[in-house]
Protein backbone atom coordinates (compact mmCIF):
# COMPACT_ATOMS: atom_id res chain seq x y z
CA UNK A 1 0.00 0.00 0.00
CA UNK A 2 1.27 3.39 -0.97
CA UNK A 3 1.22 5.83 1.52
CA UNK A 4 -0.74 8.74 1.48
CA UNK A 5 1.32 12.51 1.52
CA UNK A 6 -0.02 12.76 4.88
CA UNK A 7 0.78 9.70 6.48
CA UNK A 8 4.10 10.24 9.04
CA UNK A 9 7.10 7.98 7.94
CA UNK A 10 8.49 5.30 10.75
CA UNK A 11 11.82 6.18 12.21
CA UNK A 12 14.17 3.44 10.81
CA UNK A 13 17.41 1.60 11.97
CA UNK A 14 19.24 -0.89 9.82
CA UNK A 15 21.47 -3.65 10.86
CA UNK A 16 23.34 -5.32 8.84
CA UNK A 17 26.33 -7.87 7.86
CA UNK A 18 28.33 -5.46 5.72
CA UNK A 19 29.06 -2.22 4.37
CA UNK A 20 26.96 -2.41 0.99
CA UNK A 21 24.40 -4.57 2.56
CA UNK A 22 22.16 -1.54 3.53
CA UNK A 23 22.45 -0.72 0.07
CA UNK A 24 21.11 -3.50 -2.12
CA UNK A 25 18.74 -4.61 0.94
CA UNK A 26 16.85 -1.78 1.59
CA UNK A 27 18.78 1.27 0.15
CA UNK A 28 14.87 2.14 -1.44
CA UNK A 29 13.35 2.26 1.91
CA UNK A 30 15.72 4.04 3.66
CA UNK A 31 16.06 6.61 0.68
CA UNK A 32 12.07 7.00 0.51
CA UNK A 33 12.14 7.64 4.86
CA UNK A 34 14.81 10.09 4.68
CA UNK A 35 13.04 12.07 2.10
CA UNK A 36 9.75 11.98 4.13
CA UNK A 37 11.65 13.31 7.21
CA UNK A 38 11.70 10.31 8.88
CA UNK A 39 14.71 9.46 11.13
CA UNK A 40 17.23 6.61 9.61
CA UNK A 41 20.29 5.29 10.69
CA UNK A 42 22.12 1.98 9.97
CA UNK A 43 24.56 -0.75 12.18
CA UNK A 44 27.48 -2.49 10.33
CA UNK A 45 28.45 -5.87 12.25
CA UNK A 46 31.71 -6.00 10.20
CA UNK A 47 35.18 -3.59 9.30
CA UNK A 48 36.67 -1.82 11.47
CA UNK A 49 36.16 1.88 11.01
CA UNK A 50 39.42 2.52 9.64
CA UNK A 51 39.05 0.41 6.76
CA UNK A 52 38.68 1.81 3.48
CA UNK A 53 35.25 0.06 2.98
CA UNK A 54 34.12 2.31 5.88
CA UNK A 55 34.32 5.43 3.98
CA UNK A 56 32.86 3.80 1.30
CA UNK A 57 29.71 2.91 3.81
CA UNK A 58 29.81 6.58 4.67
CA UNK A 59 29.47 8.06 0.96
CA UNK A 60 26.78 5.40 0.53
CA UNK A 61 24.53 6.16 4.25
CA UNK A 62 25.12 10.28 3.08
CA UNK A 63 23.56 9.59 -0.69
CA UNK A 64 20.76 7.67 0.82
CA UNK A 65 20.14 10.72 4.01
CA UNK A 66 20.45 7.90 6.83
CA UNK A 67 23.41 9.19 8.83
CA UNK A 68 26.87 8.38 9.34
CA UNK A 69 28.55 4.88 10.06
CA UNK A 70 27.63 2.88 13.12
CA UNK A 71 30.02 -0.09 13.15
CA UNK A 72 30.30 -2.66 15.44
CA UNK A 73 34.34 -3.32 13.84
CA UNK A 74 33.98 -7.54 13.82
CA UNK A 75 35.68 -8.98 11.21
CA UNK A 76 34.11 -10.55 8.25
CA UNK A 77 34.10 -13.91 8.35
CA UNK A 78 35.90 -14.79 5.20
CA UNK A 79 38.60 -11.64 5.22
CA UNK A 80 40.35 -11.52 8.58
CA UNK A 81 41.89 -8.42 7.80
CA UNK A 82 38.56 -6.64 7.98
CA UNK A 83 39.11 -6.20 11.21
CA UNK A 84 42.77 -7.64 12.08
CA UNK A 85 42.61 -6.59 15.93
CA UNK A 86 39.10 -8.29 16.62
CA UNK A 87 37.38 -11.68 16.35
CA UNK A 88 35.23 -12.04 13.23
CA UNK A 89 31.72 -12.06 14.16
CA UNK A 90 30.21 -15.25 13.08
CA UNK A 91 33.15 -16.68 16.39
CA UNK A 92 31.80 -13.36 18.67
CA UNK A 93 29.02 -14.33 21.40
CA UNK A 94 25.89 -13.95 20.53
CA UNK A 95 25.18 -12.02 23.79
CA UNK A 96 28.13 -10.02 22.76
CA UNK A 97 27.02 -8.42 19.87
CA UNK A 98 23.50 -8.42 20.82
CA UNK A 99 24.52 -6.26 23.31
CA UNK A 100 26.39 -3.74 21.45
CA UNK A 101 23.24 -3.96 18.76
CA UNK A 102 21.05 -3.46 22.16
CA UNK A 103 22.98 -0.15 22.54
CA UNK A 104 22.42 1.51 18.88
CA UNK A 105 18.33 0.59 19.28
CA UNK A 106 18.51 2.88 22.78
CA UNK A 107 20.50 5.11 21.46
CA UNK A 108 18.72 5.89 17.97
CA UNK A 109 15.44 4.60 19.20
CA UNK A 110 13.39 3.95 15.74
CA UNK A 111 10.12 2.60 15.43
CA UNK A 112 11.34 -0.05 13.09
CA UNK A 113 14.32 -2.16 12.79
CA UNK A 114 15.54 -4.00 9.80
CA UNK A 115 17.88 -6.90 9.17
CA UNK A 116 18.59 -9.66 7.07
CA UNK A 117 16.09 -12.93 7.00
CA UNK A 118 17.05 -16.29 8.90
CA UNK A 119 18.93 -17.74 5.78
CA UNK A 120 21.38 -14.89 5.95
CA UNK A 121 20.24 -13.62 2.68
CA UNK A 122 20.48 -15.12 -0.97
CA UNK A 123 23.54 -16.43 -0.22
CA UNK A 124 23.96 -17.35 3.14
CA UNK A 125 26.42 -15.34 3.89
CA UNK A 126 27.54 -16.63 7.79
CA UNK A 127 28.14 -12.94 9.13
CA UNK A 128 24.27 -12.38 7.70
CA UNK A 129 23.17 -15.29 9.19
CA UNK A 130 24.92 -13.83 12.93
CA UNK A 131 23.19 -10.92 12.57
CA UNK A 132 19.80 -12.06 12.05
CA UNK A 133 20.58 -13.91 14.81
CA UNK A 134 21.40 -11.26 17.26
CA UNK A 135 19.20 -8.16 16.14
CA UNK A 136 16.55 -10.52 16.66
CA UNK A 137 17.49 -11.26 20.45
CA UNK A 138 18.60 -7.12 20.44
CA UNK A 139 14.98 -6.26 19.32
CA UNK A 140 13.05 -8.12 22.30
CA UNK A 141 16.15 -7.29 24.71
CA UNK A 142 16.16 -3.34 24.09
CA UNK A 143 12.63 -2.31 26.17
CA UNK A 144 13.78 -4.40 28.83
CA UNK A 145 15.50 -2.44 31.69
CA UNK A 146 17.13 -5.09 33.47
CA UNK A 147 18.38 -6.35 30.34
CA UNK A 148 22.09 -5.07 28.97
CA UNK A 149 21.56 -1.79 31.73
CA UNK A 150 24.88 -0.56 30.45
CA UNK A 151 23.72 -0.08 27.13
CA UNK A 152 21.19 3.05 27.97
CA UNK A 153 17.65 3.56 28.79
CA UNK A 154 15.07 1.11 27.50
CA UNK A 155 13.70 1.83 24.13
CA UNK A 156 11.43 -0.80 22.58
CA UNK A 157 10.47 -0.71 18.39
CA UNK A 158 7.46 -1.11 17.23
CA UNK A 159 8.38 -3.70 14.91
CA UNK A 160 11.43 -5.80 13.36
CA UNK A 161 11.24 -6.52 9.54
CA UNK A 162 13.57 -8.71 7.41
CA UNK A 163 14.85 -7.80 4.04
CA UNK A 164 14.06 -10.99 2.03
CA UNK A 165 13.36 -12.90 -1.47
CA UNK A 166 10.55 -14.13 -2.34
CA UNK A 167 10.79 -17.78 -4.67
CA UNK A 168 8.77 -15.83 -7.24
CA UNK A 169 10.85 -12.34 -6.95
CA UNK A 170 14.04 -13.27 -7.55
CA UNK A 171 13.84 -13.75 -11.42
CA UNK A 172 17.29 -12.79 -13.23
CA UNK A 173 18.89 -11.65 -10.05
CA UNK A 174 19.11 -15.56 -9.13
CA UNK A 175 20.66 -16.71 -12.61
CA UNK A 176 23.63 -14.15 -12.27
CA UNK A 177 24.25 -15.33 -8.86
CA UNK A 178 24.26 -18.80 -9.97
CA UNK A 179 26.75 -17.78 -12.65
CA UNK A 180 28.97 -16.86 -10.25
CA UNK A 181 28.57 -19.61 -7.93
CA UNK A 182 26.82 -18.10 -5.40
CA UNK A 183 24.04 -20.03 -3.48
CA UNK A 184 20.17 -18.86 -4.08
CA UNK A 185 18.18 -18.93 -1.20
CA UNK A 186 14.70 -17.59 -1.29
CA UNK A 187 11.22 -18.00 1.03
CA UNK A 188 8.23 -18.58 0.31
CA UNK A 189 6.21 -16.38 -1.34
CA UNK A 190 4.02 -16.42 1.64
CA UNK A 191 6.40 -15.30 4.29
CA UNK A 192 6.74 -12.01 2.72
CA UNK A 193 4.79 -9.45 4.74
CA UNK A 194 5.68 -6.13 3.03
CA UNK A 195 6.48 -5.96 -0.93
CA UNK A 196 7.67 -2.25 -1.32
CA UNK A 197 8.04 -0.26 -4.19
CA UNK A 198 10.99 1.75 -4.20
CA UNK A 199 11.07 2.65 -8.31
CA UNK A 200 10.84 6.29 -7.40
CA UNK A 201 14.08 6.29 -5.99
CA UNK A 202 16.64 3.82 -8.17
CA UNK A 203 18.94 6.51 -9.04
CA UNK A 204 19.68 7.45 -5.94
CA UNK A 205 19.88 3.49 -4.64
CA UNK A 206 22.05 2.69 -7.61
CA UNK A 207 24.50 5.43 -6.31
CA UNK A 208 24.41 4.27 -2.99
CA UNK A 209 25.33 0.84 -4.38
CA UNK A 210 28.22 1.99 -6.56
CA UNK A 211 29.47 4.14 -3.76
CA UNK A 212 31.01 1.04 -2.34
CA UNK A 213 33.90 0.83 -5.14
CA UNK A 214 35.94 -1.76 -4.15
CA UNK A 215 33.06 -4.00 -4.18
CA UNK A 216 31.42 -2.44 -7.31
CA UNK A 217 35.03 -3.50 -9.12
CA UNK A 218 35.23 -7.19 -7.97
CA UNK A 219 33.60 -9.57 -10.53
CA UNK A 220 31.38 -11.87 -7.71
CA UNK A 221 29.72 -9.28 -5.44
CA UNK A 222 26.71 -8.32 -6.12
CA UNK A 223 27.45 -4.32 -6.47
CA UNK A 224 30.35 -5.45 -9.20
CA UNK A 225 27.37 -7.32 -10.94
CA UNK A 226 24.32 -4.82 -10.96
CA UNK A 227 27.52 -2.20 -12.17
CA UNK A 228 27.45 -4.84 -15.63
CA UNK A 229 24.28 -4.86 -16.22
CA UNK A 230 22.01 -2.67 -18.82
CA UNK A 231 20.25 0.08 -17.18
CA UNK A 232 16.77 -1.27 -17.91
CA UNK A 233 17.75 -4.86 -16.43
CA UNK A 234 19.73 -3.40 -13.34
CA UNK A 235 16.31 -0.99 -12.53
CA UNK A 236 14.19 -3.87 -12.60
CA UNK A 237 15.89 -6.34 -10.09
CA UNK A 238 16.79 -2.98 -7.52
CA UNK A 239 13.08 -1.46 -7.98
CA UNK A 240 11.44 -3.70 -5.37
CA UNK A 241 11.79 -4.42 -1.80
CA UNK A 242 10.43 -7.57 0.18
CA UNK A 243 10.63 -7.75 4.41
CA UNK A 244 9.01 -10.84 6.11
CA UNK A 245 7.94 -9.32 9.65
CA UNK A 246 9.45 -11.01 12.52
CA UNK A 247 8.50 -9.67 15.48
CA UNK A 248 6.30 -6.70 17.06
CA UNK A 249 5.92 -4.51 20.38
CA UNK A 250 4.01 -6.07 23.19
CA UNK A 251 0.37 -4.02 22.89
CA UNK A 252 -2.62 -5.51 24.91
CA UNK A 253 -6.03 -6.09 22.84
CA UNK A 254 -3.94 -7.03 19.78
CA UNK A 255 -2.88 -3.51 18.53
CA UNK A 256 -2.16 -3.39 14.87
CA UNK A 257 1.34 -3.48 13.50
CA UNK A 258 3.37 -0.53 12.11
CA UNK A 259 3.84 -0.90 8.70
CA UNK A 260 6.51 -0.63 6.68
CA UNK A 261 4.79 1.11 3.57
CA UNK A 262 2.87 3.90 5.94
Amino acid sequence: MPPSSSAPRPSLLGVFGHPDDESLLAGGILAQHAAAGAATAVVTATWAPDSHRAGELADALDILGAGTPRMLGFADARIRDSAPDRPRLCDAPLEEVAGLIVAHIRAVRPQVVITHDAYGQLTGHPDHLRTHQATLLAFHAAGLEHLYPQAGDPWQPDALYAATHPDSGVGELGVLLTRVGKKVLSVPDEHVTETVDVSDCTDQKLAAILAHRSEAARERPLPGILSRLPAAERESIIATEYFTLLGRRPAPGGASVLRLSR
